[in-house]
């Protein structure tokens, strides 16, 4: 369970931060490795260069004082003697603290320590490297059980194992081994592993900051391509969202208009039947009434009988013309919309007889034809419907523009209604909403006992010459 939280704190990190703290202990750790191994090498390398210029300095001075150790497998007192000076007094003197030579079987022929002197110790790794001609040197504290002398410095020594060849065979016939202060050795060693560290900790720590660059660069890029294409998901799933909404409105608009078709057409069919159809109804009656038919029927009561009929015949006519005026549209396509507004109040003048007030903006915006007929219908629905349920009392139409919005207020000071009674079937009122709220407009109502207030705004910007 621990170990799924600090996978899923790492999940949430980001690609830059995660190359950090895992690319900063990779190269921190390659450092390391590389530091010690490199220090080693170099550690290795001074050892032995000091070393081997220390032996031969030392082997130039010993050589002409040994015997031929190949013969003679002891020194004579005047060899002992030699070294002793050499070592005590000599040039070797402050620079060598311990001098022992080694004969094959692991005897120390000679020794600075004394203590030592003539005994015999198991060869170690070392003596045994050095008898198969190979110089061995080493810088630390002595550890072989014969340098208790040396051991006693408290100090870091250079340990040197030098073979000591017969001049004439080639042969290890004996080892040297000695120690040598190297505090100059030591100081160098420390030097050349510091600067080899610095060296190896700059060029992997230039290495990770470029690789760091490169990756924050990327980073940042992924990160900004992300967060685009975060808000870009956000923007169609919001679009989606909304033509899902924009779907479901036009299914409802689409069955709300079939709906309202219906309801215009039982409208216009009680309209024909109610006026045009009954007058006609009535001409007809009175074509076959008995004044007409009758050849005994006065000439002056056969006129009046005939009059009678023609007027019923032209009322119908101006109804059926008053009714085709509502459903024919003038030609607002080409007009502006102060033209629109003036031809519809003008059209309800003439019908209704009533006067109607007009307020417009000074200025004018180019609409689109549907917000055109828009406009119309709603100035017409909307008078139409004061004058038949308000009297037609006070009647009045204001435009405005609005923040991008056209604005048009019909109002009246009719007695009002309640909103609540209206019948969802009505045409007038849903009509009217419907129409508006297709075109993405809204549409309000405010009535109570001083008048009713019909307003309707659509955006100039999304129907500007669609």
């Amino acid at each position: 369970m621990r170990f799924a939280t600090i996978l899923d704190r790492w999940n949430e990190q980001s690609l830059a931060r995660q190359f950090v703290l895992a690319g900063g202990l990779v190269a921190f750790a390659a450092m390391l490795l590389v530091g010690a191994y490199v220090t080693s090498l170099i550690q290795q390398a001074v050892t032995r260069n000091s070393a081997a210029s220390t032996a031969l300095y030392v082997d130039s001075i010993i050589a002409p004082l040994l015997p031929d150790l190949k013969t003679d497998q002891t020194l004579d007192d005047v060899s002992t003697r030699a070294l002793d000076e050499t070592f005590g007094q000599g040039a070797l003197g402050g620079k060598v603290i311990s001098f022992k030579l080694w004969r094959k079987d692991g005897t120390i022929l000679y020794s600075t320590d004394k203590s030592v002197l003539g005994k015999r110790f198991e060869p170690g790794d070392k003596l045994r490297t050095a008898f198969s001609g190979q110089m061995v040197a080493k810088f630390g504290m002595p550890e072989d059980p014969e340098s208790n002398l040396e051991r006693g410095q408290g100090k870091s020594l250079l340990e040197i194992y030098n073979p000591i060849l017969q001049p004439w065979s080639g042969e290890v016939v004996a080892v040297s081994e000695f120690y040598e202060v190297a505090e100059d050795f030591e100081q160098s060693l420390y030097q050349a592993q510091l600067h080899s560290w610095l060296a190896v900790g700059t060029v992997i720590l230039g290495f990770f900051l470029l690789l760091s660059a490169i990756v924050f660069r990327g980073s940042r890029t992924i990160d900004n391509q992300r967060q685009a294409l975060t808000q870009r998901i956000a923007e169609l799933s919001e679009l989606l969202s909304q033509n899902k909404a924009l779907h479901a409105r036009a299914q409802r608009a689409s069955s709300r208009a079939t709906a309202l078709n219906e309801s215009y057409l039982r409208r216009l069919g009680a309209d024909l039947h109610d006026g045009p159809a009954q007058l006609v109804a009535y001409a007809a009656l009175r074509v076959d009434s008995r004044l007409l038919v009758d050849p005994a029927t006065p000439k002056d009561a056969r006129e009046t009988e005939v009059t009678t009929i023609k007027a019923r015949l032209d009322e119908a006519m101006d109804e059926i013309r008053s009714i085709c005026s509502g459903l024919v549209l003038p030609q607002i396509e080409t007009a502006e919309l102060p033209d629109v507004l003036r031809r519809a109040v003008n059209a309800h003048r003439q019908r209704s007889g009533l006067d109607v007030a007009l307020f417009m903006s000074q200025s004018s915006k180019p609409l689109s034809p549907s917000a055109k007929i828009c406009v119309y219908r709603f100035v017409q629905e909307a008078l139409n419907n004061g004058f038949r349920h308000g009297g037609g009392i006070g009647q009045s139409v204001h435009q405005t523009f609005d923040d991008g919005n056209v604005v048009i207020e019909v109002s009246d000071r009719g007695p009002g209604f309640d909103p609540g009674k209206v019948r969802p079937e009505g045409l007038g009122l849903a009509g009217l909403r419907e129409r508006i709220e297709s075109l993405g407009g809204t549409f309000d109502i405010k009535t109570s006992k001083d008048g009713t207030t019909v307003r309707m705004s659509l955006s100039v910007h999304e129907v500007e010459q669609a």
